[in-house]
């Protein structure tokens, strides 16, 4: 096959894997088996078969996995305490105090219990406090912006994650499992611990009584058991997925100038972004280039539902529509886009 023909195949699998998921219920719905199939075509197109790449599909999502399936384990035998513990901490630090220390331990442990178990634990707090709906939609939306920056410091946190370190894990940047912690923590720490802040603002004048928000029901361990299996086939999807498409992306993601990678990516806020960083980063990438793309996709991912699965996972549980998140998160999102692209624009390297 031609180059110019395998450049065309996978550009039409980059537009499918763009546009279908948002477009199309179906494959909304199916999301991993689609992802899997265009991951499948785009290393054929690629010609890239080979047998470590089958056993690297095979072996890099079981560490998220296996976070995935303990810890929400423990968090379904340990879910009775949470009341106590919650109010434990309302009495030592105030309502305000208690709830910018919960986001910013949801945030950053999440790189440890994964974003999907800080996002169940989010829906069961926001249930328990039992304040007015408007503020509990900000205090989501806030702390999903914490989950869904902080569950990237490590490849357990999340899929996105999980993928940068598989692509990057060769020469050039040699990525072990801190890379992403030594290179983003100084950026995305303070991103956290921002939304903590900005989550907790407000909560004293939450506590009249009115309609909150309340969680559709408890996990199953069957719940468990399929969320487990779901991660495991979405990162190894996404790992075939990003292989495939690293001709693509060397061709002309790496040519791209950090600033135009960055604004670029806002479309993660209606994409997952795990998917975006499979289909854009490549070892060819300068690490200041990667702190870009990440970056953009991180923060836009935050701005509306479908950006990140912490927003999912939290908007599902609780009820919440999408204009509702966007109202909230949209104007949040944007003063963080603006001001980490002039940070970065004069700090990165």
């Amino acid at each position: 096959m031609s180059d110019y023909a395998i450049i065309a195949g996978l550009a039409l699998i980059t537009s499918l894997t763009l546009v279908l998921p948002f477009s199309v219920k179906r494959v909304e719905d199916d999301l991993e088996a689609f992802l899997f199939a265009m991951g499948l075509c785009a290393v054929s197109i690629s010609g890239l078969w080979s047998l470590g790449l089958i056993k690297e599909a095979l072996k890099e999502p079981l560490a998220i996995t296996a976070a995935v399936g303990a810890v929400g384990w423990l968090f379904s035998r340990l879910r009775p305490r949470l009341r106590g513990a919650l109010q434990y901490l309302t009495a030592r630090l105030g309502l305000r105090g208690a709830i910018f220390a919960v986001v910013a331990a949801l945030g950053l442990g999440s790189s440890f219990f994964t974003a999907i178990i800080a996002a169940l634990v989010l829906s069961e707090i926001v249930t328990l406090l039992r304040l007015k709906r408007g503020y509990e939609v900000k205090l989501t939306v806030y702390a999903c912006y914490a989950i869904g920056l902080g569950a990237a410091l490590t490849p357990l946190g999340e899929p996105l994650s999980t993928i940068v370190i598989a692509k990057l894990r060769g020469p050039l940047h040699e990525a072990g499992f801190f890379y992403l912690l030594q290179n983003l923590g100084a950026w995305i720490i303070p991103g956290v611990l921002l939304a903590a802040f900005m989550a907790a603002r407000g909560a004293e004048e939450a506590e009249a009584a009115g309609p909150g928000l309340r969680e559709d029901s408890p996990d199953t361990g069957r719940d468990i058991a399929v969320r487990t299996l779901k991660v495991y086939a979405f990162v190894m999807a996404l790992i075939f997925l990003g292989a495939g498409l690293t001709p693509l992306a060397e061709r002309f993601m790496a040519k791209m100038p950090a600033w135009a990678l960055y604004w670029a990516n806002s479309v993660s806020a209606i994409l997952d972004n795990a998917t975006l960083a499979a289909a854009e980063i490549t070892p060819a990438m300068t690490d200041r280039q990667i702190k870009f793309v990440l970056m953009g996709l991180l923060i836009s991912g935050g701005m509306l539902i479908p950006g990140n699965i912490p927003n999912i996972v939290s908007a599902g549980k609780l009820g919440i529509k999408s204009r509702e998140w966007a109202r909230a998160a949209l104007p949040f999102g944007a003063v963080l886009m603006t001001g980490y692209f002039i940070l970065l624009s004069a700090l990165a390297r």
